[in-house]
């Protein structure tokens, strides 16, 4: 990049360069959605006659319950990595760490989230607790 006496001619080129707003959406698409589910898993547990685990566990095996909470878990783990993308993407500066952190954090969040949903599954098919 050339030399500029001016401020504008210093930054222009360093911006969004009309990316990053496909990435917003989603961050803010995937905040409704757990927002929405949030509110849902917290009024259903309210709603629970008591919060043992027999109680809970009865109530994850019906589909309406295990679907939705599917969906939590998949939408948390994906916004997660999404607000987490980010935090590395502005903190960490050498590109092959980058690239290595970023690729960490994908393994671990499919990695939990792989985990959650096999826990979720075994309790909504009726495996023993």
């Amino acid at each position: 990049m050339g030399k500029s006496s001016t401020d504008l001619g210093k930054v222009r080129g360093l911006g969004s360069a009309r990316e990053g707003g496909e990435h917003w959406l989603s961050e803010r698409v995937s905040s409704v959605a757990l927002l929405l589910l949030g509110v849902w898993f917290i009024a259903s547990l309210l709603m629970l006659p008591s919060l043992d685990q027999r109680t809970v566990a009865e109530w994850l095996r019906a589909p309406s319950a295990a679907v939705p909470m599917a969906l939590f878990v998949i939408t948390a783990f994906w916004h997660g990595l999404d607000g987490l993308k980010v935090a590395v993407d502005d903190y960490v500066h050498d590109e092959g760490n980058r690239f290595a952190v970023s690729t960490v954090l994908l393994f671990a969040t499919v990695a939990g989230a792989a985990l959650c949903l096999f826990a979720l599954g075994k309790i909504a098919f009726g495996a023993a607790a």
